[in-house]
């Protein structure tokens, strides 16, 4: 295995090939070049050297390194810009789909979470969100409707419907912690959620709360969560931006 000190114009990164593994030399470049965007070491912005200086300091040749960059551009961690060169972008949000909360989820990947909150207030319940919570339409429900912030950007819009008197949530209190760890304080046992993952394009008022272009591509999550007993504790409709986020899921064979 030899190790290359790879010189960008922002950063030193130590690139390490392995030449006798069956792994392709552009995936250990680029492999290496985006686990140093999500350490940070390559900061958004960051701008890379040229191919011809890459292939030439890596002792690699130049299709190699084109591929390398190619595939990171298309995971959406670098982009090409005409005059500028290759740079850096805003790396995504990596989330694996599980019984918990974005907030809690961000703050564990170091992504400097922060809330804003919408609206936070009693209203009737439409029929659809009615019949998943189990109570009559037009009873009063828990509406909250918060934007999340990941590394000061805006990262998604969260929409979500409780049964009154589940739990008492201020505004303060949303914007410091997350919805589940809340619920999870005032007794609620949470155990199982039926999740739908979907996309779309962002509505203008969408695309000006999240900073987007009208149209941009959004990845949508309708959440229904029961607790212990079988109840709906909680409904969420929630859009995220897809140029920032995404969702992992691990299968098993069975």
């Amino acid at each position: 295995m030899t190790s290359v000190k790879l010189i960008s114009m922002t950063a030193n990164l130590a690139i390490d090939l392995d030449r006798s593994s069956p792994v392709p030399l552009y995936f250990q470049v680029a492999e290496q070049i985006a686990e140093a965007i999500r350490r940070g070491d390559l900061a958004p912005g960051s701008r890379l050297d040229n191919e011809i200086l890459l292939a030439d300091k890596l002792g690699l040749s130049r299709p190699t390194i084109r591929q390398a960059i190619q595939y990171l551009v298309d995971k959406g961690l670098l982009v090409r810009k005409r005059g500028v060169g290759t740079q850096v972008v805003h790396g995504q949000v990596k989330r694996s789909v599980e019984l918990t909360s974005l907030y809690d989820d961000l703050r564990r990947a170091g992504q400097e979470p922060a809330t804003q909150v919408l609206a936070l207030e009693p209203r009737p319940v439409e029929e659809d969100v009615a019949r998943i919570l189990g109570v009559e339409p037009g009873a009063q429900i828990l509406y909250l409707e918060r934007l999340r912030f990941a590394a000061g950007e805006p990262l998604a819009v969260l929409h979500n419907w409780l049964p009154l008197g589940l739990a008492q949530l201020t505004a303060a209190d949303l914007e410091g912690r997350g919805l589940y760890e809340l619920l999870r304080g005032a007794g609620v046992r949470m155990r199982v959620a039926n999740q739908r993952i979907g996309a779309r394009a962002a509505t203008q008022a969408e695309a000006r709360l999240l900073e987007e272009r009208r149209g941009a591509p959004l990845l949508t999550m309708i959440r229904t969560t029961y607790d212990d007993q079988g109840r709906a504790v909680e409904h969420g409709s929630h859009i995220y931006r897809a140029s920032h986020y995404s969702l992992e899921v691990t299968l098993i064979e069975r």
